[in-house]
């Protein structure tokens, strides 16, 4: 690749994906190291695209490097290679994925040191993901860099019309950023491959679990590919009343005519599922369907050292909830919509790189239980329900966003100041960052960034009211300034890393009671976060080419949370529960010709929750050909008794085969 190509980015060709407009903080304007591992499972990011094949050969920790610095980081509204990056992201790759005992984006963020993953029943049916302290309204999920979170609640955020098949790679920051409090999480899919390309997996296992996914690819030269995935799986439960459903159906294409490129997205998504104790250990029938639908357009145009991007954007949520299975009692309708567009510029000059623009996104929901009572009810229309319906409460609010950044590009320096003003409602606020990166040699890399980041309470914190909850209409939205600094060394058959952060936080949210009268409040609050991060990947096979081992990884997370309310607290549904200290172990290696075998042993020690620390060992034995795969995972394989959440037991071992067929 010539040095000439890193000036030209066509944001939405599918070549390679490094290249990607909708990278993670394209939107969001915060600069991508591409590669840096937080997990032993992590790799590389390939020039070439990530590999389609679950059989892959170990490279060398240079030979890596070298490739990288040849790839376009479109981490920042204006694209970078890797070298002039500032910051650090964990970057999970389709290999990863595939060779991971992963039935859901839950079972492979597991293993990321610095996040917290807690489940609500098993296969990830329904899961919370938060980092360094927060909780799950607190983070933000990125489809292609399309912000599909849910105002309505965190709850939601993680279900998407998309399996783990479909994803070419996960990328993650911790820390905040604009409106992701305590991180962010893109995920990024499709692969453009010339000519037709179709895959297939299909599987079962404990508990009835079983179902299967399909895509098929066309790609026509280098200018129109069309990619469409569906799937459907089950499971009568490992537990009492803990039986679901799941399908989905997922679009995505593009179009590259010269200088101007096109892209979309969309898809569908329902799943009902029993929820026992999800929500409260005084019902053990609960019961709830989640049915989401979203699409999103993109168009861009370059001009010689310079582009032009617009997208527009669409998401809407259904939620049916019921307290008792079958049972009017207790039972909430919800339908949520929020939409967008978005305008965005980037330039060369010679005193650097320089992005602006801004977007404009609404945000609004109909219930039977939140909002503002409404004038006139309106009818759901019967959906997802066989009786006449009526929605009585409604809100909404708009979401301004106006953004400036620029890259100072040196030798051995990259300095990336950065400005967004947000608007959301009556509420606003400039949020200044700066970026900083210093390679002093090509083996190491020292980072500083500050950031700060603002987000408005959910529609559930601000007006959810039951027996013993009730919601705060005048909560303040949530502010935080974050502090990190942390280096990077690569060596022969080795990558360390450590970081150190730090977060001021003011008007934080949280469920608190404050008498012995058992009702949980939502209120504001003060937060200070601390923690550091660390680990260390060994590639065996850079020592010894036919060593069976690729790869053997040990990660630390550690976090101190220092929460202060104006009123004596009782109990704390959130801002006390948190994890504390978390450790991730796990290796990757061949036994026999094509068999493979992947264990990962995570150790978790949580605050608060009255959950005893607990450990769990994970594996995955493969037999990986070029155009198929079969497997057998093993989670829980020790057959622990563990919870997440106080009252949800999760499964003890659970074994699912499956086989995977590349045409």
């Amino acid at each position: 690749m010539q040095q000439k190509q890193f000036n030209k980015r066509s944001a939405l060709r599918f070549t390679h994906f490094s290249r990607k407009g909708y990278a993670l903080f394209s939107v969001l304007g915060r600069e991508v190291l591409v590669g840096v591992l937080a997990v032993s499972t992590l790799t590389y990011a390939k020039a070439e695209g990530i590999s389609t094949s679950t059989e892959r050969s170990a490279e060398s920790t240079e030979h890596e490097e070298v490739k990288l610095d040849e790839v376009i980081v479109t981490g920042s509204r204006a694209p970078l290679t890797l070298s002039q990056s500032a910051q650090i992201v964990t970057v999970v790759t389709r290999d990863d994925i595939a060779r991971a005992a992963a039935e859901s984006i839950n079972d492979v963020l597991k293993l990321v040191p610095g996040v917290d993953v807690r489940q609500r029943g098993g296969f990830g049916v329904q899961t919370d993901i938060s980092t360094r302290g927060g909780n799950f309204d607190q983070i933000t999920i990125l489809l292609n860099g399309i912000n599909i979170s849910s105002p309505h609640t965190g709850h939601l955020s993680a279900d998407f019309p998309v399996s783990p098949d479909d994803i070419e790679r996960i990328e993650l920051i911790e820390g905040g950023y604009e409106n992701g409090l305590c991180g962010t999480i893109n995920i990024i899919t499709g692969s453009k491959q010339p000519g037709i390309k179709g895959k297939m997996r299909l599987f079962g296992g404990s508990y009835g679990y079983a179902g299967g996914n399909a895509a098929l690819s066309i790609s026509h030269s280098d200018w129109l590919w069309n990619n469409i995935s569906g799937g459907y799986r089950r499971s009568d439960g490992a537990t009492h009343n803990s039986a679901f459903s799941s399908s989905q159906v997922f679009y995505q294409g593009s179009a590259t005519l010269g200088k101007t490129s096109l892209s979309a997205q969309a898809g569908y998504s329902y799943k009902p599922f029993e929820a026992n104790t999800f929500y409260g250990a005084a019902s053990t029938d609960q019961w709830e369907s989640n049915e989401r639908l979203m699409g999103a357009l993109k168009a861009s145009q370059s001009f010689g050292n310079s582009e032009i991007d617009a997208n527009i954007y669409y998401n809407r949520w259904y939620d049916h909830y019921q307290w008792h299975k079958g049972k009017p009692a207790g039972e909430n309708f919800h339908k949520v919509d929020a939409y967008g567009v978005a305008l965005s510029a980037w330039m060369n000059s010679a005193l650097g790189k320089t992005s602006i623009g801004g977007e404009w996104r609404k945000e609004e929901i109909w219930s039977t239980k939140l909002g503002k009572p409404m004038t006139e009810p309106k009818n759901t229309g019967g959906h997802d329900a066989s009786k006449d319906i009526m929605y009585r409460f409604n809100d909404n609010r708009d979401v301004w966003k106006v953004f400036a950044e620029h890259h100072v590009l040196l030798k051995k320096w990259t300095i990336s100041p950065a400005v967004t003003f947000m608007k959301i409602g009556k509420e606003k606020g400039l949020l200044p960052a700066l970026n900083i990166a210093f390679r002093p040699t090509e083996t190491w890399k020292l980072f500083a960034s500050w950031n700060m980041a603002l987000r408005m309470p959910t529609f559930t914190d601000l007006y959810y009211s039951g027996v013993n909850i009730e919601g705060n209409s005048e909560l303040k939205p949530e502010r935080t300034s974050d502090l990190q600094v942390g280096a990077r060394k690569t060596g022969r058959g080795y990558i360390f890393e450590g970081s150190l952060f730090y977060s001021h936080k003011t008007d934080m949210i949280d469920w608190v009671t404050f008498s012995n009268d058992g009702i949980f409040h939502s209120v504001n609050f003060r937060q200070n976060n601390w923690g550091a991060e660390t680990g260390i990947t060994l590639l065996p096979q850079e020592w010894a080419e036919k060593s069976p081992i690729r790869k053997i990884s040990i990660k630390y997370a550690y976090i101190n949370v220092d929460s202060k309310y104006d009123v004596e607290v009782i109990k704390s549904k959130y801002a006390m529960d948190y994890l504390r200290n978390k450790v991730v172990v796990s290796a990757d290696g061949r036994i026999w010709h094509n068999l493979n075998l992947h264990a990962a042993w995570r150790w978790q020690d949580r605050i608060g929750a009255n959950n005893p620390s607990y450990a769990i060992l994970d594996a995955r034995l493969s037999w990986d050909a070029p155009h198929y795969s079969i497997y057998v995972d093993g989670t829980n394989i020790l057959d622990k008794e563990y919870y997440d959440y106080v009252s949800v037991r999760q499964p003890g071992i659970v074994v699912i085969g499956g086989i995977r067929i590349n045409i």
